[in-house]
This record gives structure tokens, sequence and C-alpha cells, in this order.
């Protein structure tokens, strides 16, 4: 953990295009690095000042003032540093990519008071500790692997929620549904709270929006190998959605439940696929706009072992 917390001493001159606007707005606009809601919060609390002077959000702006920002940023709760091992697929001053392997939950929860992705950056990187989840902007589902990527400055913070929100950054996962899938298409069906099963998520009337686009790479006898696309990132999205049209995930053990294949397939072809040990679902590939430089960047992780060997196994019944 760092030793203290993070100070920030900045300024910037406000001129004749932000007269009438409010404080907060100008704010926003003079000091891009910081959220809207933290700005507000600074204002609030007189850490941002105009002129030397507090003042209230909805203070308008003549022109020529100076705002200047003399703040702390505090640490977030008490996370513990924990030595696991990380597999980085990149890093610099801004963000931290990782490869999450299956298994690994994203931060503590109950249930999960350590032992977490979070718990592992602190590690890597204590200074982490003054983020929101020491980064974390987004999370896998504790059985799916793949690509994820960390904050590492309040800049690159906001810059990557913005692009979470927008919908700007793009996921795209790999994954092997249950069933013949003919050819590739797209599931727009709101997700929700499962109206029975509260640790469920269900395609619901009163759900919030969610679609998501689907490719066939490969078929084989009672699977098909896919890729799939988000436009929205809601809990256990593609596992809902894939159920939802009748082909959930193979190893899915929650959405997957009772799943039945026809008679006369092979023995080891059932077999590997209801017996996968988690759903078979791996981010492959992350795009997005790199907070520091400005550029669109990509980064993939590749599959994991147990994806492909079991790929490996589906490829001996190919359709």
């Amino acid at each position: 953990m760092p030793e203290k917390d993070q100070a920030i001493r900045i300024s910037a001159q406000a001129d004749s295009s932000h007269a009438g606007s409010r404080l907060d707005q100008v704010a926003a606009v003079l000091f891009p690095d910081y959220s809207r809601a933290r700005l507000q919060k600074w204002i609030r609390s007189g850490e941002l000042t105009v002129d030397g002077h507090s003042a209230k959000l909805t203070h308008r702006i003549i022109g020529n003032e100076t705002l200047r920002l003399d703040a702390v940023v505090e640490r977030q709760g008490e996370v513990l540093s924990q030595d696991i091992p990380l597999d980085i697929i990149h890093s610099d001053n801004d963000i931290i990519v990782v490869n999450k392997p299956a298994g690994l939950v994203v931060h503590p929860a109950a249930g999960n008071p350590d032992g977490t992705l979070q718990n592992a950056l602190l590690h890597f990187d204590p200074d982490l500790a003054v983020l929101p989840r020491s980064g974390i902007v987004h999370r896998l589902d504790k059985d799916t692997s793949g690509v994820m990527v960390v904050a590492r400055s309040l800049r690159a913070h906001t810059s990557l929620v913005e692009q979470l929100q927008s919908r700007t950054m793009s996921r795209v996962y790999r994954a092997v549904a249950t069933g013949t899938i003919v050819a590739g298409g797209t599931v727009d069906a709101p997700i929700g709270r499962h109206p029975r099963d509260r640790k469920r998520m269900a395609v619901v009337g009163s759900g919030k929006p969610a679609v998501s686009h689907y490719r066939v790479l490969k078929r084989f006898e009672g699977a098909t190998y896919l890729e799939v696309a988000l436009e929205s990132g809601r809990t256990h999205q593609i596992r809902v959605h894939m159920a939802h049209i009748g082909h959930p995930l193979a190893g899915d053990p929650v959405y997957g439940r009772g799943l039945k294949m026809k008679r006369g397939f092979p023995a080891e072809l059932v077999a590997a696929v209801r017996s996968f040990p988690r759903q078979a679902l791996h981010a492959f590939r992350l795009s997005l706009k790199h907070p520091g430089t400005l550029q669109a960047v990509r980064y993939e992780a590749p599959l994991p072992e147990d994806l492909e060997q079991l790929l490996a196994t589906l490829d001996r019944w190919p359709r």
C-alpha cells in the first residue's frame, strides 16, 4: 500500500469562451483527467477554487478566472496487497492489460474476501490504492477467462469509464455453445434479475437493454465455436443470451443445467461438453482508445489450454 494519499496541485485559466457557464461545467473542460462527479466533490469541499475563493457548483464563470485544484485523492478502503501471479499483456503509465485466468475473482465480495485480481493488482502496483476499485473499470465472471484493462491513473480511469459508457470500447469473446448453430446473428433481449432466483440473470421485459452479435467460427456435432461481440455489458450477458436462444454454453453450471444432447452422439463428445469444468467463455479481444496517447489500440489474450483441449476433442466430429 502507498504510505500516503495522492496530492494534486494544478491550475488552469478560464477564457471568454467559458463565460456564462457553470463552474462544474468549466472545471470538466479544464481538468479532463478527472470525472465530473469527482470535480463536483472537490468544488463542494473547497479544494477546487476560483481566484483563490470557494464557490458553488452553479457559480457562473465570467472569463479569465484562475481555477485552482489543490486536492487529495484518498486511498480507497483497505483491500490487501497479495502476491498473486498476474499474466500481464501490456503495462504503461496509464493502463495495465491482464489475461485473467478462469477461477480468479475480480474483486473482493461476500465469500471472497481476498485472493482476487484486485489484491494481485495492489501487489503489482501499490499506487493503485488511490483509484476506485484499484483501477478496475469492468469485470469478468470468476470462471470466464481473458483480457481485461485496468486504469493506472485518474486520467485513464475517467477515459475508460467514459468509453465503456459510450460503448466505444469493443469487447469480443470466444465461446463454445451447445447444439449446432447454422449461421451468425444478433440477440437483442433485455436482461435483469431472474424473477424467482435472485442469484441468476434472465431475459425479462423489465431488464436493461442488451445486444450480443455472434458469428460462427466452426461447427461440430453437438456444439458450435462462436465469436461474440457485445454492444452492452450486462451481468452474464453472453451466457444468458445464448441460453435464451436454446444454445447454452458448454460447461455453464447456471444456465446450462439440464442440458440434453441428441442420442447417437459419441460418448466421448457428450462427456467433453457436459463435463467441461466452467462456462466455455473467453474474453479474446479488447479494442479501445489509449487514455494517454489517444491512439486506437487492441489487445488479445490467447485461448487458455482447457478451451484449446475442448476444441481439439470436438474437432474429431466436425459438421
